[in-house]
């Protein structure tokens, strides 16, 4: 098998040392192309056999699944270079969540499906969303999935819900470690610990916590309830979070969504653009 990316930068980059510390793919198998030739060098440099394509086109040409790891509005620059070389049989995997399929089966002659990749790909555990193309066979969508079932756990999810679905697998690692940092840097005011030791004391009940979730067998609610005593010290804290964040996370989800609104209407502007 090979594989091609195009855009070696923080996602793209995650994706290619997943695949390959996972067992996944060599990196003889690894076509990567980017903007900024240094930075996929680095790679080719890192993991012998590497291949540092000199265009778009050339980590594109031959392979049989190319990974589209740019930005939204660089999609139909990339998509001009790389659509000459690209034959029906290929797999075009796109990583962006505003750039829908719809754009990509209007513009490619080859099958299109979408992933939404997250951080936590990088220690080979959290989820890989997966949005399949119309002309994706069954069979190609268990190929994709296998591939990922090595860096995460694959879910099928509507492109209608990509915006929330990518809240909570993708960007709530980044709001829940913004959570875990201002605990810690409170901890460390109020009481004076080190924040060594608040930081190795928090980072390891995110993890008994995770697994709790995953294969403990609890649920959000059923945790608490195990750990929550009625008139006990969590239950106060419990109480007071209660209060304070009323109304929090729904804000949250008005902005991610009004962001992804304001993506979404600019990359459609871009492509409406193309094809006329």
């Amino acid at each position: 098998m090979k594989a091609g990316f195009i855009g070696t930068g923080s996602m793209g980059s995650i994706l290619i040392e997943a695949l390959i510390h996972s067992g996944a793919l060599n990196p003889e198998q690894i076509c990567a192309a980017n903007r900024t030739p240094g930075k996929v060098q680095r790679l080719a440099e890192t993991y012998a056999g590497l291949t540092a394509a000199s265009s778009n086109a050339e980590a594109a040409a031959g392979r049989d699944v190319v990974f589209l790891c740019v930005k939204p509005l660089d999609y139909m620059e990339v998509i001009d270079e790389i659509r000459p070389v690209l034959e029906p049989a290929q797999i075009v995997v796109s990583i962006t969540s505003p750039v829908l399929l719809k754009h990509l089966e209007d513009q490619l002659p080859c099958k299109v499906t979408k992933i939404i990749p997250s951080i936590t790909n990088y220690v080979l555990c959290g989820s890989t969303l997966c949005i399949h193309g119309e002309r994706m066979y069954p069979e190609d969508k268990e190929w994709i999935e296998n591939l990922l079932t090595h860096i995460s756990t694959p879910v099928r999810v509507s492109e209608a819900y990509t915006r929330i679905s990518s809240d909570l697998s993708s960007c709530a690692p980044a709001f829940l470690s913004f959570f875990l940092q201002k605990y810690i840097e409170a901890a460390v005011k109020e009481t004076g610990i080190s924040p060594e030791e608040a930081t190795i004391l928090t980072s390891e009940m995110t993890l008994g916590t995770g697994k709790l979730l995953t294969t403990g067998g609890f649920d959000p609610v059923s945790l608490q309830k195990k750990v929550r005593v009625p008139g006990g010290i969590t239950a106060e804290g419990l109480q007071l979070m209660e209060q304070d964040l009323d109304g929090m996370f729904e804000r949250l989800i008005g902005i991610t969504h009004a962001k992804y609104e304001e993506d979404l209407e600019k990359v459609e502007a871009v492509f409406t653009t193309k094809k006329q």
